[in-house]
């Protein structure tokens, strides 16, 4: 795999339909087959194989995800996160899109690779490992670890039929719940955007916050365990998390959602408080396919119509792209770097939006945030596979990179290939 030389360009929409927003669906009845092969080819034919060539530790289990763009490996280390995440990716791959015991074998060999690693009682996992697991450092400061691990097991639990996994998985999320509620200073170092002047300051009389990445993986969590199996205790927590986000996080005062707030849930009174996050979007879809489970159509629109206002807010009118965070609202300061997870995440849920409800706005931001992906994080035109997973306000190419993205991309193009599929044997259009 690594390096290729000869370059198919992908499908984009603008070379249909060029700059126009407004366009009849009847005039382009093969749009969303053209989408639909397009996403085939972005799983089967890159990101699998560069998969199992590369990144798939084939000898110990698991995923060597520190790898350059040509399969290099930067180092041999493993990471609880990327344990979780895989393990989620082959047994969601396994149960819904093709049942190849290859994949299950995968995500079995990450399971057995990590799950002897877990920390007892209510101390959280290691994050990083040696190739053969010896932990590198000791506990994680924050909730994670244990939640990609519990993701990964709930969606390993269906792939398996093992409810062992899926026990093992609420039992996780009640330890992470536990910590997150009574755990004295916990939460400061849970954070991803940060000011490197005065951070000591944005934190001052912060105790225990609540943060919206925590409530994003809780629900993304809680909705892989009550898909499998109904159980009061965890609806409860789902509960909190809809509550949680669309209530007590949501900022009236401009119409967005706080990533942090104090732990009883009042405002920050501090630049700390006035963060928006690319997490915002990444926790609505996650709603709204909750509300998809609970057939629940109310809270399904309330999340879309703050999807829409999120990225309206965060999306960059000059270069394209959505911006990592809005780091203060009334400063108007952005985080002016490019994540691909944060587009990735916005087009989860504008998928969501168009197969429910057909929304054209939702289809002209989708149009708009999938060429930018194609023409801007893509490594086709570079000659590599795969994607670039982060870079400066342009989207800036580097040659070299230190990590192969095996969750957000390949997630998103799970989630949206079912949903493409689902919309044309329904006969839709796009």
């Amino acid at each position: 795999m690594g390096k290729k030389t000869d370059q198919e360009r992908p499908f984009l929409f603008s070379d249909i339909l060029g700059d126009q927003e407004d366009y009849d669906t009847s005039q382009h009845p093969d749009l969303i087959q053209k989408l639909y092969e397009q996403y085939r080819k972005d799983i089967f034919d890159e990101f699998l194989p560069f998969m199992k060539e590369h990144i798939i530790d084939w000898e110990y289990g698991g995923f060597l995800c520190n790898t350059d763009r040509d399969g290099t490996h930067v180092n041999t280390n493993k990471r609880t996160w990327y344990e979780g995440r895989g393990i989620w990716v082959y047994s969601f791959l396994y149960n819904y899109i093709d049942p190849n015991p290859e994949y299950l074998k995968i995500a079995q060999m990450s399971a057995d690779f990590i799950l002897p690693t877990m920390p007892e009682g209510k101390k959280l996992w290691t994050p990083w490992f040696t190739r053969d697991g010896k932990p590198l450092g000791g506990e994680d400061t924050e909730l994670y670890s244990d939640l990609h691990v519990a993701e990964g097991l709930a969606e390993f639990a269906k792939a398996t039929g093992d409810e062992k996994y899926w026990d093992l998985s609420k039992k996780i999320l009640m330890k992470c719940m536990d910590i997150y509620d009574n755990q004295p200073g916990y939460g400061i170092d849970a954070h991803f955007y940060q000011f490197q002047v005065n951070e000591k300051k944005r934190w001052e009389g912060v105790d225990q916050p609540r943060i919206i990445g925590h409530w994003m993986d809780l629900t993304f969590l809680t909705t892989e365990l009550l898909k499998v199996k109904d159980d009061p205790e965890v609806k409860k927590i789902s509960d909190r998390c809809l509550d949680a986000v669309l209530n007590k996080h949501y900022n009236p005062r401009y119409d967005l959602i706080n990533e942090y707030l104090n732990h009883d849930f009042s405002r920050i009174d501090s630049p700390q408080g006035e963060e928006v996050t690319g997490h915002v979007p990444e926790t609505l879809w996650m709603i709204m396919y909750e509300a998809i489970r609970r057939d629940d159509q109310e809270t399904f629109d309330r999340a879309a119509k703050m999807l829409k206002r999120h990225i309206e807010v965060l999306w960059d009118d000059v270069y394209g792209g959505a911006f990592q965070g809005l780091m203060d609202v009334d400063a108007n300061e952005f985080d002016l770097t490019k994540a691909l997870w944060v587009q990735d995440e916005i087009l989860v849920g504008l998928m969501a939006v168009i197969e429910r409800s057909d929304k054209a706005w939702a289809k002209e931001w989708f149009r708009k945030v999938y060429d930018w992906i194609q023409g801007k994080c893509s490594l086709r035109q570079y000659g590599y596979s795969l994607w670039m997973l982060y870079g400066d306000r342009k989207m800036t190419f580097t040659e070299h990179s230190d990590r192969i993205g095996n969750y957000h991309h390949p997630r998103q193009m799970l989630l949206n290939y079912l949903a493409l599929e689902r919309m044309i044997k329904a006969g839709r259009g796009f």
